[in-house]
């Protein structure tokens, strides 16, 4: 997407940059009151964001650094360009519409208001309807382009579960099938699909998302799902504990089509090497761009890197060591680390490196191919381990342009 610049009056500009430190120290207070007063009057939006998020506190902690960033680049809106990609792709797998938009707008800027008082003077108040109604276009007009690219399948869509596949102990795959039986489109691996199931404790649905963990088909997606234990809210795990526990092969649910900005290409110049580096399940969007690479008989170099507390509950580990074993060009490699190494698991078989995973310890070249300038690392896993490797990869002289992360949830924990 190329990056955007706000519409806006230079005195308007002037004025919002001016009020990015109040609304640092104010940010969450205002996109607290923002979120109940809201759904209070909207109810029907429970349906759209997460309940647990909102209980938690993350998705008003979340909002509030983007409306800080906003307020801090209003006139260089080329350095939010990822951040409003990524955003764009989430609001239209969870069918946003633009009309809500307008409902945004009244509670946050009313929110503002309540919040900073006699403050909040009418020019503040003129400059960030403003700026506000810039960056809602901004979105509508780059949501409405993902619509149209999914042609027909514009709404959450029913799926039957044809087989759910325990991985582990705490992962199970869940192959899904459309109810309607016509054939389901393509996406880039690394995508992830939306889905909706209703919650009996909370008296409406609620939406997540989850990678796709195959290569493309047009018979079935696969989602790969691991139960959570739930530390946000009391109900547990809510929707993962739900698909675990309640759904069962022949139930129906609904998706929406594949979105994120997340992927790669099997088609990309070969001579790309890619770095997938993840922990737990985590491993999920890594898994559907190796198989779709290698189902695509491409050349391009892999390293497949990934961490997991314990080697019994890593998903896939056979399959990763067949697709190795099967290179007979190896150009893939895998590097297994395990927190806790058990008794009974051999170094250099189960795992190689013992720990959480640290790149300083795998090979720079044919684990992190640092010698070349146009490798790409795609990172997944907890949100400060996909900045600890970040970190390392920058440090080590990565351009941070060539660095990839998987954000889910609300993006800042």
């Amino acid at each position: 997407m190329a990056a955007v610049a706000a519409p806006i009056s230079p005195e308007h500009i002037a004025i919002v940059k001016a009020t990015a430190p109040v609304l640092k120290e104010y940010g969450v207070a205002i996109t607290t009151l923002f979120y109940q007063n809201m759904i209070a009057a909207h109810p029907e939006l429970k349906n759209v964001f997460s309940m647990s998020n909102q209980t938690s506190g993350a998705q008003p902690r979340a909002l509030a650094g983007a409306v800080f960033a906003y307020a801090s680049y209003v006139d260089d809106l080329g350095k939010l360009t990822a951040a409003v990609e990524r955003i764009a792709h989430k609001h239209e797998s969870l069918k946003v519409k633009p009309e809500q938009y307008a409902i945004v707008g009244k509670y946050l800027l009313e929110a503002v208001a309540a919040v900073l008082r006699d403050a909040c003077t009418p020019e503040i108040g003129e400059a960030w309807t403003a700026a506000y109604s810039a960056l809602a276009d901004i979105f509508i007009s780059r949501e409405q382009k993902l619509y149209a690219a999914h042609g027909d399948w514009q709404s959450w869509r029913r799926f039957t579960i044809q087989k759910k596949v325990p991985e582990t102990s705490e992962i199970t795959s869940f192959y899904l099938v459309p109810e309607d039986g016509a054939p389901l489109p393509s996406f880039l691996p690394g995508q992830y699909i939306s889905l909706q199931l209703f919650v009996p404790q909370m008296g409406h649905n609620q939406p997540r998302q989850y990678s796709l963990s195959d290569a493309p088909r047009s018979d079935y997606y696969r989602i790969s799902v691991k139960k959570e234990k739930g530390k946000q809210i009391e109900v547990p795990g809510l929707i993962s504990n739900l698909l675990h526990d309640n759904y069962k092969e022949g139930d129906v649910l609904e998706l929406t089509a594949p979105a994120g900005e997340f992927f790669v290409d099997p088609k990309d110049d070969e001579s790309e090497p890619i770095a997938l580096i993840s922990a737990g399940v985590g491993l999920t969007p890594m898994i559907s761009i190796l198989n779709s690479t290698v189902n695509a008989g491409s050349q391009k170099r892999i390293s497949w890197i990934h961490g997991v507390h314990a080697s019994e509950v890593r998903a896939f580990s056979n399959h990763i060591k067949d697709v190795c074993a099967k290179d007979t060009n190896r150009n893939i490699n895998a590097t297994f680390f395990v927190t806790l190494p058990q008794q009974q698991d051999v170094q250099g078989v189960d795992y190689h490196f013992a720990g959480r995973v640290d790149l300083s310890k795998v090979d720079s070249e044919s684990s992190l191919f640092l010698g070349d300038t146009h490798a790409q690392y795609y990172i997944c896993g907890p949100y400060a381990f996909m900045k600890d490797m970040e970190r390392y990869l920058v440090g080590v002289g990565v351009g941070e342009e060539r660095i990839h992360l998987e954000v889910f949830g609300t993006g800042n924990e």
